[in-house]
């Protein structure tokens, strides 16, 4: 192998390692934002769930004084 073939098989190497190096950095970013959005999605939920019981109760006293008239 000539030299310049050696830079040049060389030098897509390094691209190559920093390329990978770049995704694993974004991967990272990605993973700790599907966390937190699993979090909130979490939470959103057990608050519709709660929003959903007191609209029950709500509309239970509302049956229970229609059904008194």
């Amino acid at each position: 192998m000539s030299l310049e073939v050696l830079e040049q098989l060389e030098s897509k190497v390094q691209s190559a390692v920093d390329n990978i190096a770049l995704l694993k950095m974004e991967l990272d970013e990605l993973k700790e934002q599907n966390g937190k959005l699993h979090d909130e999605n979490h939470q959103l939920r057990n608050e519709h769930v709660a929003w959903q019981e007191r609209l029950r109760a709500l509309l239970g006293k509302m049956e229970q004084m229609s059904d008194n008239l």
